[in-house]
């Protein structure tokens, strides 16, 4: 039955690159429910304009100061561990801030910041162009706080998002991950082969009241908030430090911020 499903949504996608979209997707669009697919609104759900995560680096100066951080997404997710590093799955991973920030990097770099890792995660942007490449409304922007989404059930495995993303935040599956779950948390589920997926900025948690898993193991490093809401923490860091984000100079307009 399943096989039978993702035959007909990958000829699907296919016609709609091929002939037109709109019909195709108007076929089997469905509305997405308010917290996501598959997660529902509680009473203690916590609301926002535009959800944004600024990262302090001062305070994150090691990789064993980000270990605890990318196990809590991991955990929380059910990302897979493979050994194989062409198949690894990451939501918030590591990078040098050459890698990070390559055009913003320069020969007289401050010395701090040319050698500590860097947290990256997808930047939920404003103007993503992954929504844009995705026929079939896999991935979309979720209208009540601007989460960057993704309906493991409706993609296709085509790809176009991962080049359509300018960060690198999305990752496929080439074989079946849920061999390679260490230990699988019920409340959030498992894909299956061939399925992109990403950071989603913890909408699952959000959706009952909690804060991101890697915001909760941060120990303070990373501030979670409402980007147009003058009072909210995130603002208040934004006005009263100097904050860099990723590849900004391509009109994205990435919602994660660096404090540097």
């Amino acid at each position: 039955m399943e096989d039978s499903r993702r035959q007909f949504l990958k000829l699907a996608g296919v016609a709609a690159l091929g002939l037109t979209t709109k019909p195709v997707l108007d076929a089997f669009a469905v509305e997405h429910g308010a917290a996501g697919p598959g997660f529902k609104q509680s009473d203690k759900a916590l609301k926002a304009k535009q959800w944004a995560m600024v990262i302090d680096t001062r305070k994150l100066k090691t990789a064993e100061d980000l270990e605890p951080i990318i196990e809590a997404c991991n955990k929380t997710h059910n990302i897979p561990k493979f050994q194989n590093k062409h198949h690894e799955i990451k939501w918030i991973w590591e990078e040098e801030y050459e890698n990070a920030f390559p055009t913003k990097h320069n020969p007289f770099l401050e010395e701090r910041l040319a050698h500590i890792p860097f947290l990256v995660l997808c930047n939920h942007c404003e103007n993503p162009p992954c929504c844009r490449a995705c026929p079939t409304q896999a991935t979309f922007k979720r209208k009540s706080d601007g989460i960057v989404l993704m309906d493991f059930h409706r993609c296709i495995g085509c790809r176009f998002c991962m080049a359509a993303c300018p960060f690198g935040s999305r990752s496929f599956n080439f074989r079946d991950p849920r061999p390679f779950i260490p230990e699988v948390t019920p409340e959030f589920p498992t894909r299956m082969k061939g399925v992109v997926e990403k950071c989603e900025f913890c909408a699952e948690r959000l959706a009952v009241g909690k804060m991101p898993a890697c915001v909760e193991a941060s120990k303070g490093a990373l501030t979670f908030g409402d980007l147009y809401d003058p009072e909210s923490e995130v603002r208040k860091l934004l006005k009263t430090n100097y904050t860099i984000r990723r590849k900004q100079q391509l009109g994205t307009e990435p919602c994660v911020y660096y404090i540097v």
